[in-house]
């Protein structure tokens, strides 16, 4: 019994610390009917939707037979990661970055696994690295790209387009230094390749439940995009989820629904604290970009939006510099702990090689982006 809750603190740390300051927090204002109005009842239902909607396309292997179409395209070294990182970066901006992460980080332990020992060896630190910043940067362009962005672009009401605008900057520099990256990785291993799949994913007989899928995700985008009310698309995504495939009820993150709970209900209550929040009010005012940054580093982008959002009207600020500081430490995103956990079951695994790798390339991402939000900001 204990073992178990030791393994439950250490996988959920995040979420028990939520529950923790909620908690924590009830004394010094008792429950009461404002309690209710702490809740973004609109971004919880949103997200369960898009999370259900992902383990069910997922399910269907789709993202891997686009990934299997594209790589059996590929003759080089180079070609090779590049397209793994990019896969990572583009697909992160509609399908989120841990769901990026989970379904193309095994996907490339096999394919590189297809190269021989040498250029595996060669390229799965550098390529596991790259994907993870690639995913973590792709998915800041959009709002369905990562929890945080979903929350913050509710609560900041401002239009699809101006919330695309406002990332696009930042989105471009990143390919540019991914794509630099993968130059300055690949060199000295471009020999020709040939990918080719022992078993390959098919989509036959899956027609249906693609196309009822790809219904219930563009109403998902309608409703973000706020043309849809989110109690309809959260009745219509559970029915059809409940016909298209009821166990993906069982494969959505409810520990990071109960998780935005938490800190709904802390940040309400200190809110409502004048002597906290006037505290938090003069450190987070005016230095949105850099407060997002360095609270990431500490407890990751998705808290760090939650708990800093209630302080500052100047959310934009707010959402560069949380989505900037996903880089950095290895929980600055929690998604980046999904690659690490991947490479640690593998055997012969050079764990500290890939966190020292890892720290050198995100500090420089981290540095070029701050620079450039400098100017901007």
């Amino acid at each position: 019994m204990k073992g178990k809750i030791v393994r439950f603190l250490k996988g959920e740390t995040v979420l028990c610390a939520a529950l923790l300051l909620a908690a924590l927090s009830l004394p010094l204002v008792p429950p009461d009917r404002e309690y209710l109005t702490y809740i973004d009842f609109r971004a919880l239902s949103i997200l369960f939707c898009l999370m259900g909607v992902m383990a069910g396309l997922q399910e269907t292997g789709v993202f891997r037979w686009i990934a299997q179409a594209l790589l059996c395209r590929v003759r080089k070294s180079g070609q090779l990661l590049c397209l793994l990182v990019l896969l990572c970066f583009f697909s992160s901006m509609v399908i989120t970055n841990d769901v990026a992460l989970i379904t193309f980080v095994p996907f490339t332990l096999t394919v590189l696994g297809m190269m021989g020992e040498e250029k595996k060896n060669r390229l799965l630190l550098p390529t596991l690295v790259l994907q993870t910043v690639g995913a973590n940067l792709g998915s800041m362009l959009t709002p369905i790209g990562n929890p945080q962005n979903l929350y913050l672009y509710g609560k900041a009401g401002v239009s699809l387009g101006s919330f695309v605008l406002l990332m696009l900057p930042y989105t471009c520099i990143s390919l540019i230094l991914l794509l630099l990256c993968c130059v300055w990785f690949s060199r000295g291993s471009s020999g020709p390749i040939q990918v080719s799949f022992e078993e390959r994913v098919q989509l036959s007989g899956k027609g249906g439940r693609l196309i009822g899928f790809f219904f219930l995700f563009c109403l998902d985008l309608l409703t973000v995009a706020r043309l849809v009310p989110y109690g309809a698309a959260l009745a219509v995504t559970a029915v059809g989820l409940l016909f298209l495939d009821r166990s993906a009820f069982l494969r959505i993150d409810y520990s990071l629904l109960l998780t935005f709970a938490g800190f709904f209900i802390f940040i309400g209550n200190m809110g409502r604290l004048p002597v906290f929040s006037g505290f938090l009010q003069n450190i987070v005012s005016g230095h949105e970009i850099l407060t997002g940054v360095i609270a990431s580093q500490i407890i990751s982008n998705v808290p760090a939006a939650l708990l800093l959002s209630g302080f500052t009207e100047n959310l934009q600020l707010l959402i560069i510099g949380v989505n900037i500081g996903g880089l950095g430490t290895l929980i600055a995103s929690m998604a980046s702990l999904i690659s690490y956990k991947f490479l640690a079951r593998e055997e012969g695994a050079e764990k500290g090689r890939y966190f020292r790798l890892f720290t050198l390339v995100n500090l420089l991402f981290l540095a070029v982006l701050l620079l450039a939000a400098y100017f901007w900001g």
